[in-house]
This record gives C-alpha cells, sequence and structure tokens, in this order.
C-alpha cells in the first residue's frame, strides 16, 4: 500500500505525517522549533533550525514514502543569497515592525489597486513588506538578496533544490495576483523589486522536484492544507479551526474578496479559491484566562466551572491581541463589561467562552454572509471540549461535526502529495474518499437574543 508523508514547517515545531492510500495514519514526528523576539513586535526563526528538525522528522518516521507533501505557516520571509545561503533569521507571520512598509505600499501602488490584485489589504505579517523593511532598516543584507521563500518552501529548497512555491502560500505574500494566480509584474514595478527574487507558483498538486526519487509536491499553506484536511474543499462546506486562532474558512468558485479587509481571500490549493475570516485570540483568550485567573486547572475544569451558571449580563470582548475579522483593527483591547459584586470566577470563565464564541460567529457571518451552513467541521484542540462545540452549535444555530482524522495541515499536505502522485485524480476526489465526520453536536438552545446583547455591547465600546 502506497504511503505519502506530510510535511508541516509550524511556528512551534515541524510535524510530519505518513498516512497510506485510504487516508489511515501510519506514523508522525514532530520537533520543536526556537523562535526569538529580539525586541518587542519582532519575531524570528533561523530557516536552519527548520531544516534540522525536518530532518529528525524524517529520521524518526524511518520510511521512504511514495510521494511528501509539503506545508507550513505563512507569510514569513527567508532570504538567501546567490549561493543559496541565508542571509539573517526569517520574519515570522506574527511579526510586527513593517507598519511604515504597509503605508508605503499603500501610497506606492495605491490602496484600492494593491486590493485589486492581491484581493487583500497589505498587512504587517505579510511577506511584501518584511522585504522593503530589510531594504530600508538593513541595507547591507538587502544587496545581498536573490531569493525570497516562504517557509515551507526553504524546506522544499533543502529537499529538492529548487526553488519553487505553490498558489495558496504565494497568495499570502502581498505580491500575488489572486485572480490570475501569478505573481505581478505591477507590483513589483512599482515597488523597483526584482521579480527573479520570487520563485516560480505553480498550482498545490503539481510535483516540484524530488528528494531522493521521491516526488515533492507543492502542498500549500497551512490555512489551505488544514482544510484539505477536513474536506473544506468545495462551496458550502465550511471548516472552523479552534486553535490560538480562530479560523473560519470557506471555499469558493472565483476570487471575489471584500473590500473592507475583514476576511481574506487566497488562491486554495483545490485549484480553486477560499475566504477566511480569522480571529486572532480564540483558545488564547482561554489560555489567557487559565493563567491568569486560574492557573492550575484544566481546559476541561474550567469548562466544567463555565457550565454551572449562566453569565448574568457579562461580555468578554476577546480582542487581547486586536482583531482581524470583522473589524480589521490593531487597536482593539479586550474587557469583561458589566461586572458586578454579584459575579464570580464562574460567570468570567462563561464570559470567556462566550466572547470567544460570538468572534466565530463573527467571522462566520463574513465569510458566509446571509447563508447559513448545514454544517460547521471543527477542529483544533478546541473542537475535543463538548461545551464549547455545544455553544458554538447553540449561538451560530448550526449543527456541529467532528471529524475521524484530526491532524491539521501535516494531513491535508499528505493529501495533496497523494493527489500528485495519481493516487487520486483531484483533492475533490481525495477528500471525499478519506475525510470522514463522527461525532454531530445539534442546537439545544437559542442563543441568537445574547449574540445580539454580545454585539450591541461591543459596539458600544469599541465604536
Amino acid at each position: 500500500m502506497a504511503r505519502y508523508l506530510g510535511i508541516d514547517v509550524g511556528t512551534s515545531g515541524v510535524k510530519a505525517l505518513l498516512i497510506d492510500e485510504c487516508g489511515a495514519v501510519r506514523a508522525s514526528a514532530h520537533a520543536e522549533v526556537p523562535f526569538a523576539t529580539p525586541k518587542p513586535g519582532w519575531s524570528e526563526q533561523d530557516p536552519h533550525d527548520w531544516w534540522s528538525a525536518t530532518e529528525r522528522c524524517l529520521a524518526e518516521i524511518g520510511e521512504a514514502p511514495d510521494a511528501i507533501g509539503l506545508t507550513g505557516q505563512m507569510h514569513g520571509s527567508t532570504f538567501l543569497d546567490e549561493r543559496g545561503e541565508v542571509i539573517r533569521p526569517a520574519l515570522l507571520w506574527n511579526d510586527q515592525r513593517t507598519a511604515a512598509q504597509v503605508e508605503a505600499i499603500e501610497r506606492t501602488v495605491g490602496s484600492k489597486r494593491i486590493r485589486q490584485i492581491t484581493a487583500n489589504p497589505p498587512l504587517t505579517g505579510f511577506q511584501l513588506p518584511k522585504l522593503l523593511w530589510l531594504r530600508d532598516v538593513e541595507p547591507a543584507a538587502f544587496a545581498r538578496v536573490r531569493q525570497v521563500l516562504l517557509p515551507k518552501d526553504y524546506i522544499r529548497y533543502r529537499l529538492t533544490g529548487t526553488y519553487t512555491t505553490e498558489v495558496s502560500d504565494a497568495s499570502g505574500t502581498g505580491a500575488f495576483n489572486v485572480a490570475e494566480r501569478s505573481w505581478s509584474p505591477e507590483v513589483f514595478q512599482a515597488l523597483k523589486l526584482d521579480p527573479t527574487w520570487f520563485p516560480a507558483c505553480h498550482e498545490s498538486d503539481v510535483i516540484s522536484g524530488d528528494w531522493k526519487g521521491i516526488p515533492v509536491v507543492g502542498g500549500g499553506g497551512d490555512q489551505a492544507a488544514g482544510a484539505v484536511g477536513t474536506g473544506a474543499v468545495v462551496p458550502g462546506l465550511i471548516s472552523v479551526s479552534l486553535g490560538t486562532s480562530g479560523v473560519v474558512f470557506a471555499a469558493q468558485d472565483d476570487a471575489a474578496y471584500d473590500p473592507a479587509g475583514a476576511t481574506h481571500t487566497f488562491c486554495h490549493a483545490n485549484r480553486s479559491w477560499h475566504r477566511m475570516g480569522v480571529m486572532l485570540s480564540c483558545g488564547g483568550a482561554l489560555r489567557w484566562f487559565r493563567d491568569v485567573f486560574a492557573p492550575g486547572m484544566s481546559y476541561d475544569e474550567i469548562a466544567a466551572m463555565a457550565a454551572t451558571v449562566e453569565s448574568e449580563g457579562v461580555v468578554f470582548l476577546p480582542y487581547l491581541a486586536g482583531e482581524r475579522c470583522p473589524w480589521n483593527r490593531s487597536d482593539l483591547t479586550g474587557a469583561f463589561v458589566g461586572l458586578t459584586l454579584a459575579h464570580g470566577m464562574p460567570h468570567l470563565a462563561r464570559a470567556v467562552f462566550e466572547g470567544i464564541t460570538m468572534g466565530i460567529a463573527d467571522a462566520l457571518d463574513a465569510v458566509s454572509p446571509g447563508v447559513k451552513p448545514d454544517r460547521l467541521r471543527v477542529t483544533g484542540g478546541g473542537a475535543r471540549g463538548a461545551f464549547w462545540r455545544q455553544m458554538l452549535a447553540d449561538m451560530t444555530g448550526v449543527p456541529v461535526v467532528t471529524l475521524a482524522v484530526d491532524e491539521g495541515p501535516a494531513y491535508g499536505a499528505a493529501l495533496l502529495a497523494g493527489v500528485g502522485a495519481g493516487r487520486w485524480k483531484t483533492v475533490i476526489e481525495a477528500t471525499a474518499e478519506v475525510v470522514r465526520e463522527t461525532e454531530t453536536t445539534l442546537p439545544k438552545r437559542d442563543l441568537g437574543e445574547l449574540l445580539a446583547r454580545q454585539r450591541s455591547t461591543v459596539r458600544a465600546q469599541i465604536g
């Protein structure tokens, strides 16, 4: 039976997942990767650490697959010189040093025009402003640049010796024409950047090279690959990731985008497009609550405590790190609103669950305006909690389902490897065959009035 390997270059570490041609997981490995914050708002990693972790994972798997698919953290900038050597540590997706460069892109390309080309506003996390930052702040390093790669594509280079990317990850650079599925000469010319520094770009299921005779397939950015793993590759099937951030993801048949920038439109790994709404503090807000108010308690214990009460007028605003969707404002802050002497820890815990579930409901409305899906496929650490799944079903009025395999982007990358190797003709065929739903949580209560009250409180607080 054929085997397919997915490699996920995450922020905290590299994960390798081996599946068979029926989609069953056969082996997995994980190796941690350090990261550095040299200054407040900066976030960097050494690409050599990604490669060392990948080598450890390959050794632990200990089996030669029939094909390899790659995925990983999006938006990061890996700068290479003419010999293919790393020039400096990579700037990651959550690095916030490039506000001035984002403003320069808006001025130079034009605020409306950059959105027409890339289907997204320029953001500090994207790759393009990081390259401009290097030119502005570290000109000696910039003078050495001959290639700019995304994190997973640096691993591809180390495996295959080729400079190649694929459309889903390239969509998050800020220099990619999403509708045309190609790099934008207009953006490069306006910003006076050499287009040869950017790798060849193919569809996500195309073979990009080989490692020791094993085909290496394009793969996808972590969100697109994760959506492949959930089967969110056809319009109408929506996936929700309840991780540190919260992501609502929906495939679509065209490159239609949100001019306000509350949602992202990227090329999907299924040769089509997708729309995505991201709330920045989802499970991360719950972790903050645990660390600050309930150290030593497990998430299950916090959920059990929250289940004993109603929030009784307390509203939690989950904007601990600003917000992306639906507000797209970095200046927002979190808050508990409506506290009285009658409230205690259980009320705060419940309010946190309600607040982050409100955030997911907001993202769902932004991604799928006016259309209620027939179900939500949930993944991530939060999907394991029955209390949270029930609250999500009640607040959105949509059944919530879990999946038989919830292995994140690495699983989707492995499926893409199988498509590239010819096991399945298309990504849609692959997911239809192997992605299986398990438990369904039906709405039991109508929490629409609570959601409306929360949203009213948010508007009153932030304007």
